[in-house]
């Protein structure tokens, strides 16, 4: 069978199984690194034992650093609220205000969760050190990060320094903390695990996928298989002179 139709169909084959089978592959091997991950995050020990060091030690945040406590002086600066953000089973917004260090950078630093409305309390004035745990800039399309557009001003989406960038007039770090005693009239807000980590929902979509793709191509075979059979039948009726009109 060397027609148009069956070069086509062929080719098809031939192209469509490996791609299938490269992604699936892909895809478990997305989970299996998850899996390893998760691992060795219990056989560590809970980073917020680790004695807090400057901030700047701890970066670029990574999974070993994410959650360790750091250390940072300055001057509060600018403050905003990070709308849509739930503490047990409430909604709220982080009280988000940025510590300007002695290097000119600044610093995200979550001073707590306020309750809606609630008003937020001003920061310390003077120079101030807060220690907290640390955390990578959140990015967009995360679990439970509110990202859409057109927030009150004062209002950000996201913990990120690509957005902080765009509403203050300095240099931000790549990173943020959450204090461990919040202000009066704030509830302070636990670290949260690093992103892309650990046994949760995304871990099991990557194993979902991993089963679809070796569907995909299991079934790519099989209509070979059909088509070719019918091909066959097709042609034994047209031999033997009982291939109908239709």
């Amino acid at each position: 069978m060397v027609t148009p139709r069956w070069w086509g169909i062929n080719v098809f084959v031939v192209l469509a199984i490996p791609v299938c089978l490269f992604m699936g592959t892909w895809q478990l091997g997305r989970f299996e690194a998850r899996v390893d991950t998760h691992r060795t995050a219990e056989r560590q020990p809970d980073p917020g034992k680790h004695a807090a060091v400057p901030v700047e030690t701890l970066l670029p945040v990574d999974q070993e650093t994410s959650g360790r406590h750091a250390t940072a002086s300055g001057r509060y600066e600018d403050q905003f609220l990070v709308p849509d953000r739930r503490l047990d089973d409430a909604t709220g917004s982080y009280v988000l205000t940025m510590l300007r260090t002695d290097s000119g950078k600044a610093l995200p630093v979550v001073r707590g969760w306020l309750a809606d409305g609630t008003k937020a309390p001003a920061p310390p004035r003077g120079e101030v050190t807060v220690t907290g745990a640390l955390q990578a800039s959140e990015s967009t399309g995360s679990d439970g990060v509110h990202t859409g557009g057109g927030l009150p001003e004062g209002q950000l989406g996201m913990i990120s320094a690509a957005s902080l960038v765009n509403v203050v007039p300095y240099d931000v770090y790549n990173a943020w903390i959450t204090v461990d005693r919040a202000a009066d009239g704030l509830r302070a807000v636990p670290a949260s695990a690093p992103q892309n980590s650990g046994l949760d929902l995304k871990a099991f979509q990557n194993l979902g996928y991993t089963g679809e793709w070796f569907v995909f191509a299991g079934f790519v075979v099989f209509m070979w298989f059909r088509l070719f059979r019918r091909e066959v039948e097709t042609a034994k009726d047209r031999a033997l002179g009982l291939e109908t009109a239709a």
